[in-house]
């Protein structure tokens, strides 16, 4: 019994202090409890007070937003005019014309399909692919191979001239002697060989002169680049280490040899740039890091297919048109041959168009990623010409940097004018191109040159009274227009000098 009375009593005292500890938790410490209290309910409050002003605030702009949109349709139903201008307008400032320009996409498309169904309806399909196969299988183009092949000895002359004016052999007054003989010779040979050979054909012909003149171009530069290096040595009057022959850690540039003169003397470096895409000569081309196959075989199937597509589209739609504008033109019928002029314009500019393409871009860029050529600018934006001089500044960029660098510049350090040396280059220009017409032709007459001359005095014309899109579509009317007229005179004098006596 006084056990169950002790054990009772240490039970009550447990739980009173158990108790006591609770209620001593829950009394503040300090008053810290309370102010916590009191803190969470103000801040409950302030949230609760915050977010009905939010809400009132809201409602508010939403009623406002609905006045105004009621004020709004009210405005727009008593007023739908403001000042504007029309999109057409210049005034505008409107120049998304994106469907115009798919529209008259569309429209060509479709005029140039009308016009291949009725050329076939006329004449047929005239395409023949074993004809032209032919033509280069005939006995006549062994004469081009020949003269092709021949041309070797101008280079190995050009690489020896420099190795003896590198050695001192030469002086420079001898090795200039050799360089100008062999750089005429180069222009005349191929001339009167095709001039004298009854059988070489007016598509062989201009194939030699042009491989002739494309070399003349190259050795000039050649021979310049050279003396310009002998000029440098003389100067800073020091030896400058061959580094194809002796090839060392510093002479290596991003993996390739660098080549100092007079080391750059070789056959290997200048069959390198016979074969490159360039007029221009530099002892160190910029070279591309590998070659891509892909690019490669992309730019292989674009030169079969312009080249096929050039050959059809000539048999096809420019030699019926030349052969109907004879009449016309013996006649002297000027409406009726405004009309043959006007119906050659579209299929010789896109023919010249495809051959651009074709050439400047697939050709180019074939050679160029096959000799790892890393240079490949060979045009510019010429179609946005504004001026005449841009376009030939631009179309063309290899013959452009040749002229500007072994002719234009060149003039103007001897004093002459800016005038005077541009006019010299369309000269000259003008030469290459009556060269490369007439000689084939076997006839003289001038229309290449007087053609490339008329530039001048159009590219005064255009850059003085004419901006913005009208002088750019004077420049793409001389184009369309300038090209075919020039074909019908050489075809016609062509025409009259054999198959007329022929026919007689």
């Amino acid at each position: 019994m006084g056990d169950s009375g002790a054990n009772g009593a240490f039970t009550r005292r447990r739980r009173a202090t158990l108790a006591a500890s609770k209620g001593a938790d829950l009394l503040p410490m300090n008053g810290r409890s309370a102010a916590v209290r009191q803190s969470s309910v103000t801040t409950d409050i302030t949230r609760d007070n915050g977010q009905a002003k939010q809400n009132r605030s809201l409602e508010t702009v939403q009623s406002k937003s609905k006045t105004e949109k009621r004020k709004n349709d009210i405005r727009e139903r008593l007023s739908c005019h403001k000042t504007q201008e029309s999109l057409l307008s210049s005034a505008s400032g409107y120049n998304n014309y994106r469907g115009i320009l798919n529209w008259c996409v569309v429209m060509l498309v479709l005029s140039n399909a009308r016009l291949f169904l009725e050329n076939l309806l006329r004449y047929g399909v005239l395409v023949d692919p074993i004809q032209v196969i032919s033509l280069f299988l005939n006995d006549s183009y062994s004469w081009p191979a020949c003269l092709v092949i021949v041309s070797n000895m101008f280079i190995l002359v050009a690489l020896y001239t420099e190795r003896q004016l590198s050695k001192g052999s030469f002086t420079e007054h001898v090795g200039f002697l050799v360089h100008c003989i062999n750089l005429v010779i180069m222009l005349t040979f191929p001339a009167a060989v095709v001039l004298l050979v009854p059988s070489m054909t007016p598509v062989g012909g201009a194939i030699v002169l042009g491989t002739y003149t494309i070399l003349f171009l190259k050795l000039y530069s050649y021979k310049d680049v050279n003396m310009w290096c002998r000029e440098q040595s003389i100067v800073k009057a020091k030896t400058l280490a061959r580094s194809l022959s002796c090839p060392s850690a510093q002479h290596f540039n991003g993996g390739h040899c660098k080549v100092f003169y007079p080391g750059n003397l070789t056959i290997r470096d200048i069959y390198y740039f016979v074969s490159a895409p360039t007029l221009c000569y530099e002892l160190n081309f910029p070279r591309s890091p590998n070659i891509r196959i892909g690019f490669l075989l992309r730019r292989l199937l674009e030169m079969l297919f312009f080249t096929q597509l050039l050959v059809g589209l000539t048999q096809q739609w420019m030699i019926p048109i030349i052969q109907s504008s004879m009449k016309p033109l013996e006649d002297m019928d000027l409406s009726r041959m405004t009309e043959r002029l006007l119906r050659l314009a579209v299929p010789n500019h896109l023919l010249w168009l495809m051959f651009f393409y074709g050439f400047f871009h697939s050709s180019m860029n074939f050679t160029a990623e096959l000799l790892r050529f890393g240079d490949r600018e060979f045009y510019k934006d010429w179609w946005n010409s504004e001026t005449v001089t841009y376009f030939w500044q631009n179309w063309n960029i290899p013959v452009h940097k040749w002229c500007l660098r072994h002719f234009y510049r060149p003039l103007l350090r001897r004093g002459f004018s800016k005038m005077v040396s541009q006019s010299a280059v369309f000269f000259l220009s003008a030469f290459f191109h009556e060269y490369l017409v007439s000689v084939p032709l076997r006839m003289f007459r001038l229309w290449a040159f007087m053609g490339m001359m008329a530039q001048l005095p159009l590219a005064w014309f255009v850059g003085r009274f004419l901006r913005g899109n009208y002088s750019n579509a004077a420049v793409w009317i001389s184009l369309i227009i300038g090209q075919p007229f020039a074909i019908l005179m050489y075809v016609h004098d062509y025409y009259v000098l054999h198959y007329r006596q022929e026919a007689t």
